[in-house]
């Protein structure tokens, strides 16, 4: 019998041991944790889509608290979201570089076809059923909605035969960019007050010929311009958002009206007003 209670207070005693050991343990090699994370994470979108350049909201986060990402890395969450992060962190705001999706392009229902197409709705089987598509023009915007099934918030439609971006709802995670064979959707500003829906180089004389709206690189605009914001290179405008203040004098002069209000009663009119 004493030998049976000597072991159970051994064993006792060692588990006494072991636990304080553990304890102790378990406080010198804990890992420690920004308690901030947590809010963070909390106010992010959690869409995880990955446009900031971080693996997820998560990463984003992580990146936060290491000082290693601004506080306007998210295109997502927009001003808001950029002031909530420079609160948590006791840092300067600073104004969000949100962007959008646009089609450059306009035709749609007039852009001149070379074939009928029939078959699947989608705009990689029309590629690869003809080179370059049904359409006259190479860099028209087919409306067959890759773009529209790869969006995950519903921001593209097709409208009169081409896709249309909802920039109120477009969060700028940019997933139809690379679902467009055409390479015909690009990012601008959120505040952009203009933009060139077209994307051909083709010479004024050829575009003629396959699209009723194309720009035919009349250089008006570039004239039109007071600050030197738009400029026509390999027969297509392209305007700096840099130097835009959104007169629209572009737009005005523009004689094929391709050049369009971006506006979409979506707060202010110029990035200066949005500061």
């Amino acid at each position: 019998m004493n030998n049976v209670l000597s072991a159970v207070l051994v064993l006792g005693g060692l588990g006494a041991v072991l636990g304080v050991i553990l304890a102790a343990a378990s406080k010198v090699f804990a890992v420690q944790t920004d308690e901030r994370l947590d809010d963070i994470l909390r106010v992010l979108p959690g869409t995880s889509c990955g446009t900031c350049g971080y693996a997820g909201c998560a990463g984003l986060a992580k990146a936060l608290l290491e000082g290693k990402a601004e506080v306007n890395a998210c295109p997502v969450g927009g001003e808001a979201l950029a002031a909530s992060l420079a609160g948590l962190l006791g840092v300067e705001p600073k104004r969000n570089t949100r962007v959008v999706a646009l089609v450059r392009c306009s035709g749609g229902a007039r852009a001149r076809k070379r074939f009928e197409y029939v078959g699947l709705p989608d705009c990689v089987a029309a590629m690869e059923l003809g080179a370059g598509g049904p359409l006259a023009c190479l860099y028209g915007c087919m409306g067959l909605g890759s773009c529209v099934r790869a969006c995950p918030f519903g921001a593209i439609t097709i409208n009169d035969g081409v896709a249309v971006v909802d920039h109120e709802r477009c969060t700028g995670c940019l997933k139809c960019i690379p679902a467009c064979p055409k390479n015909i959707i690009a990012s601008v500003p959120y505040y952009a007050d203009v933009v060139v829906a077209c994307s051909s180089p083709e010479k004024g004389s050829v575009l003629r010929q396959v699209c009723d709206i194309g720009c035919i690189g009349c250089r008006i605009c570039e004239r039109a311009c007071p600050h030197a914001a738009i400029a026509v290179s390999d027969s297509l405008a392209s305007i700096d958002y840099e130097k835009c203040t959104g007169c629209g004098d572009c737009a005005e002069k523009c004689p094929r009206k391709l050049i369009i209000d971006a506006n979409l009663d979506r707060g202010p009119r110029s990035l200066s007003e949005a500061e």
